[in-house]
């Protein structure tokens, strides 16, 4: 396999806080890889950084083998890396299709009406609804507007930030299923998400943050088992 994304010595910081810590990691191509740790471990500011919305403090981030940690948001996801961000960030007074069509913005090509067809069969409420204000939607169709609105920009590699955050148990499955799904038809995924379980059990390979640093790196499976992961992220003694 080739590595899609590539970073390398990654350090990310507020001001004096240093909160990602000269971290490297590699997402091949068609994989999905997943970044599991607690709250502030870097997890979500990783992700921000790789898709031009936080500047670096220093590190590289190479995206098919050309560097865009110097490279403004706009043309990163004109390149192919779409971000679907923590708290789905839909916009609650526009219609789910008006959503899904800003999603398209960095597109110059006429088949745009084919891909909102295509994100209607993905999730089919999506297009019973087209024409309602997004903002009256449940917390997991709005997670199904804001992965289908990233997958407008027909990314080679879509970051997916917390897609289970507050749902329920079967809303939560079918988020995962898209995942796979979308995995299988040649979508490239980073994946951060609390749920650790369900997160490593779709996942090629799995990297676990602590406070800015990778501390555990293994393949989805491996991590499932390591006796570390389990005590604090799985809930296991």
């Amino acid at each position: 396999m080739t590595a899609m994304l590539e970073v390398k010595d990654l350090k990310v910081s507020y001001g004096k806080i240093l909160a990602v810590k000269k971290i490297s990691f590699s997402v091949e191509e068609g994989q999905v890889v997943t970044l599991i740790g607690t709250n502030g471990a870097g997890k979500t500011t990783t992700l921000r950084t790789i898709s031009g919305l936080i500047r670096p403090s220093s590190g590289e981030i190479l995206f098919q083998g050309k560097r865009i940690d110097a490279v403004a948001a706009h043309e990163i996801v004109a390149l192919g890396v779409a971000h679907s961000p923590e708290g789905r960030k839909i916009f609650p007074k526009m219609t789910i299709e008006e959503n899904l069509l800003l999603g398209a913005f960095a597109r110059r090509d006429g088949e745009i009406k084919k891909d909102l067809e295509a994100a209607y069969e993905l999730f089919p409420i999506l297009g019973e609804r087209r024409s309602q204000l997004a903002g009256t939607f449940s917390g997991g169709e709005q997670q199904m507007l804001a992965m289908s609105r990233a997958m407008m920009s027909r990314p080679k590699l879509l970051m997916l930030d917390e897609p289970s955050m507050g749902l329920s148990p079967l809303m939560m499955k079918v988020i995962m299923q898209t995942v796979k799904k979308l995995q299988s038809q040649g979508t490239t995924i980073p994946l951060v998400e609390q749920n650790a379980q369900a997160a490593l059990s779709l996942a090629d390979h799995g990297y676990v943050l602590e406070v800015g640093k990778i501390v555990i790196r293994g393949t989805g499976k491996d991590l499932l088992v390591n006796d570390d992961v389990r005590k604090a992220y799985l809930g296991e003694d």
